[in-house]
């Protein structure tokens, strides 16, 4: 049992180690639904985001209080109204809202405060600051709709908050503000979160909630035939959300699609919606490469490109396992150095998940293509594919007339991709005596089309 363990845990671990060093001083905004703690999610969002600390990231996190202003009304008698997806907050819906805040504040803080013995909180020591970090204005009279005590973000204290996170403090904001007269108004946890990741230029947006995501087809739910739609470049979302009609209501697709994209248009990089539902969510959403959620960035993440020479240490990551398991004949740092510039690299997110290069034979007017690899993570996405398309594609800018491949293991996908068996003999002669006879590989030629 405990093989199996090791055998599953420390691939895992070392797949998850790019991410760590690449998020260590990045800035989450974290905005989890009050739903999320209706329904007894709370503990293990705050374990997991104590973790996300722990490993160097700065967090503010922003909760929300709906159903909990709600059950607060029902309790006084007094109906729940809403307008144009706003709560209107008259002087009851306030003493609730209030009341709420307040309760939430001590049980979130609560939660990070926890460090019993054989839990993910041993041994941490979370510390939350909260406070007066924003300004509101009221929303005022819209369409003659008097929204009384309900605002809307003013002015975001970016330094406080600043000076919060430098103290290596965990900053829990309310959807509260405050005017410069000392007037309360009830927010949005939506805005706030999206406001407070705009005024810091925050690196991700992430919104905890209870819908799964973007599907790919949002006309239709969620279904295995449906998935969700994992990344949404920027320009896309925009086109999306001019299809999609008005969003009142959380669980409507617009609602949160809507302050992810006005965050990416305003600085924020990327943002995200994930669901509560699934247990370690954000864990999943960060630190695996397709997340669990939806991501809209302001740029396309995946990058198929040729590699620079700071990508070797990325490339002799990626290609250790399969040298180590005999798929991939053994290259020396010093050698992908010399020869970094023939290698076309896919990167996605900073870290390398496929490379190839590219060895012309001018000469014989052909070109081999070596270490094509493709990580365990990835493979079956098509990113081989996309590395073979472009090493064709660099082939025939130099001329060349076929690229040919040497393989012990893989010779039935390059087959599929039209590539025919030949003799070893067949090599050009400054490869033919780099040949290893003892190790068998089989030689693939594919004659390149012209363009």
């Amino acid at each position: 049992m405990t093989s199996v363990f090791n055998f599953t845990f420390v691939p895992w671990f070392r797949s998850v180690a790019p991410y760590i060093h690449k998020f260590r001083h990045q800035t989450f905004v974290v905005g989890i639904a009050g739903e999320a703690i209706a329904a007894g999610k709370l503990q293990h969002l705050a374990q997991d985001l104590a973790m996300i600390q722990s490993m160097g990231v700065r967090i503010v996190l922003v909760h929300g209080f709906r159903p909990q202003v709600n059950e607060q009304l029902k309790a006084k008698g007094h109906a729940a109204r809403y307008s144009h997806g706003i709560r209107i907050t008259d002087e009851v819906a306030l003493d609730c809202a209030q009341e709420a805040a307040g309760q939430l504040r001590y049980e979130i803080e609560a939660a990070f405060s926890q460090g019993l013995p054989n839990t993910p909180m041993a041994g941490a020591t979370v510390r939350v600051i909260s406070g007066n970090f924003l300004t509101a204005r009221p929303v005022g009279i819209v369409d003659g709709v008097d929204f009384q005590h309900s605002g809307v973000v003013r002015k975001i204290d970016t330094a406080g908050i600043m000076r919060s996170l430098d103290m290596g403090a965990l900053v829990l904001m309310s959807p509260f503000g405050f005017s410069p007269t000392g007037e309360a108004f009830n927010l949005t946890m939506e805005e706030v979160a999206t406001s407070v990741a705009i005024a810091l230029q925050a690196d991700k947006l992430i919104f905890v909630t209870e819908i799964a995501g973007i599907p790919t087809d949002v006309t239709q739910p969620v279904s295995d035939d449906n998935p969700i739609d994992t990344e949404l470049p920027l320009a896309t979302a925009e086109k999306l959300l001019a299809q999609l009609p008005a969003a009142n209501r959380p669980s409507d697709t617009a609602f949160y699609l809507q302050h992810c994209v006005k965050a990416c248009k305003h600085g924020v990089e990327r943002s995200h919606i994930i669901p509560f539902a699934v247990d370690g969510s954000i864990l999943l959403e960060v630190y695996v490469h397709d997340g669990i959620g939806t991501m809209v960035v302001d740029e396309k993440l995946e990058s198929l490109r040729e590699a620079t020479v700071d990508d070797v240490g990325g490339i002799l990551q990626l290609i250790e396992p399969f040298e180590k398991d005999g798929t991939l004949v053994k290259r020396s740092r010093t050698e992908i150095e010399r020869d970094v510039g023939n290698y076309t690299v896919i990167e996605h997110d900073g870290v390398i998940f496929a490379c190839a290069a590219l060895y012309p034979y001018p000469e014989a007017r052909t070109g081999e293509m070596a270490a094509l690899t493709v990580s365990p993570q990835v493979q079956g996405e098509g990113d081989g594919e996309r590395v073979l398309k472009r090493i064709e594609q660099r082939a025939r800018v130099t001329g060349l007339e076929s690229i040919f491949v040497l393989t012990t293991r893989t010779t039935h996908w390059f087959l599929k991709r039209g590539f025919v068996l030949v003799d070893p003999e067949w090599l050009p002669e400054a490869r033919k005596r780099k040949y290893n006879w003892d190790r068998k590989s089989q030689v693939l030629v594919k004659k390149l089309a012209k363009v």
